[in-house]
């Protein structure tokens, strides 16, 4: 009897839930290193669309997370908050928007990385409709830009940045065995539904935050509790305290670009109060 052994090339990808200002960029900074070390990963992508004081994102504070360990920066609806964004829009290939704007709009919505020799991953930021700006159709888009990329690799992450779970888990299900992983951002709190799909495609509803989660969403409580019993405007600033870095790490196929494990991360900085 003939026994043939087979060597499965694992690639293994952090996605990191979205940067909220300085705390969470001082999570990156610390704690990517350390995670990259530990678990051996290939690559990070991360959202960071509310890396600049907590709405947009410049070029200093995307060098910054780049510097820390960030392969990939993924966006979403805080995309032009900053005006300085149109730059890394121009210019910087790892840096995506989302990739349902209309035709003409500065930037990209997608790419293919170089993560080792001859591993190749495509990355694909859409944006959801409900609750949101409406942009292009994201399901439509996500089908078309899928095909484009499975020409390059069979390895796809997409980040969906949308409000509604029905939305996020409806394009996970549209692309279960197209993509390696659908996964979720935007509603800033980690979900407990990491899960494979039939397909193996890896799937979370939100990955979370990376910031000061003693905090609402990532800012200071009582100014938004007096918005919510005034509805006068208030000033929402950055939290501080209880700074975590959530996301998720996954492992995946590199020959089948199907994804073998999902496992989420919630992981704080060494001094937190």
């Amino acid at each position: 009897m003939n026994i043939y052994w087979f060597i499965l090339l694992i690639v293994k990808i952090l996605f990191i839930g979205d940067i909220v200002g300085q705390p969470g960029r001082r999570a990156i900074r610390e704690l990517v290193p350390q995670l990259r070390l530990r678990h051996q990963i290939d690559f990070v992508i991360a959202n960071g669309e509310n890396a600049a004081g907590g709405c947009g994102i410049t070029v200093a504070t995307a060098d910054e997370l780049y510097n820390s360990g960030v392969d990939v920066i993924t966006c979403g609806d805080h995309l032009w908050d900053q005006k300085e964004v149109v730059k890394l829009l121009e210019s910087e290939k790892r840096f995506l928007r989302p990739h349902n704007y209309p035709d003409g709009v500065p930037g990209r919505g997608s790419d293919v990385f170089e993560v080792r020799d001859k591993v190749q991953v495509g990355v694909l930021n859409v944006q959801g409709r409900v609750f949101m700006q409406e942009l292009e159709n994201p399901f439509l888009c996500a089908l078309r830009e899928v095909e484009k990329l499975r020409e390059h690799t069979k390895i796809i992450i997409v980040d969906i940045h949308a409000e509604a779970t029905s939305e996020k888990i409806a394009m996970g299900r549209m692309l279960d065995g197209k993509v390696s992983a659908v996964i979720g951002t935007h509603t800033h709190v980690q979900t407990a539904d990491e899960q494979m799909f039939p397909g193996g495609t890896a799937f979370i509803c939100d990955v979370g935050f990376t910031g000061a989660h003693e905090s609402v969403i990532g800012r200071e409580i009582e100014p938004i509790i007096k918005r919510f019993l005034t509805n006068q405007p208030q000033r929402f600033e950055i939290a501080k305290e209880k700074v975590l870095l959530q996301g998720v790490l996954m492992e995946v196929c590199a020959e089948t670009g199907k994804a073998l494990s999902i496992q989420r991360i919630s992981e704080a900085i060494k001094d937190n109060s």
